[in-house]
């Protein structure tokens, strides 16, 4: 496929440094940008936010373990993204100008993993089948803190009947259009007609980890998963 139709149809405008790269950054450089402090946030990610943690584990024991410095990469993006998954490369980007603060990148890197995760375990059509990107859209948003009381709070958005689905609904509606050029009647339709099934599956976590301490429970029961099993 051409170059340029790609990067119009599939959204890879909003990250100009998937472009093939003719200069890096010296050491010196590095330690001085926002990638050093991106790298070091996503350490941090990788190493204690429990959401990162079972979705690590469970991509390593589906036969796809991430790797740091192969998987993950902190980039420059356009626009307000804060990163993505390309699937092209199994990788996810990181947007080092976007994403500041450590609690923005422990979601970032839930949100993206949780795709990374989609992609190992499915036969994700991403660029071709719409109703694969928005059931995996559909599941990090209501999967990754996303639209936990907390972070909806801060957006003074609370107090709807249902208002986790209407969050997850919206996130997942807006990250279709970001990166596909389909109408917004278009991608409605398509959420609404994997909705149900996509928001109730909540693989590997077992549960909907409104938080920090669910996260942490559904990541333990995993963990001894095994040692369940084998005492039935």
């Amino acid at each position: 496929m051409d170059q340029t139709k790609q990067e119009e149809d599939y959204g890879y405008d909003l990250f100009p440094e998937r472009k093939p790269r003719t200069k890096k950054l010296t050491l010196a450089q590095s330690l001085f940008t926002f990638n050093h402090k991106c790298q070091v946030m996503l350490n941090f990610a990788m190493e204690t936010s429990p959401y990162a943690k079972l979705l690590l584990s469970a991509m390593k024991n589906s036969g796809c373990q991430a790797f740091k410095d192969r998987h993950f990469s902190c980039e420059d993006c356009d626009g307000t993204v804060s990163g993505g998954f390309d699937a092209a490369s199994s990788q996810i980007v990181l947007c080092q100008n976007n994403v500041h603060q450590q609690a923005h990148m422990n979601r970032v890197v839930t949100h993206e993993l949780i795709h990374a995760f989609d992609h190992c375990r499915a036969k994700v059509d991403w660029f071709n089948n719409y109703r694969h990107l928005a059931c995996s859209e559909i599941r990090a948003a209501n999967l990754s803190g996303d639209c936990s009381f907390t972070n909806e709070l801060t957006r003074f958005n609370f107090g709807l009947k249902e208002h986790h689905q209407e969050c997850v609904r919206g996130r997942a509606l807006r990250s279709i259009l970001a990166v596909r050029k389909i109408s917004r009647e278009e991608a409605e339709k398509i959420v609404d007609e994997v909705f149900d099934s996509c928001f109730n599956d909540h693989a590997p976590f077992g549960r909907i980890p409104h938080s920090r301490k669910e996260a942490k429970f559904a990541n333990r029961d995993y963990a001894n998963r095994d040692r369940y099993y084998a005492n039935l």
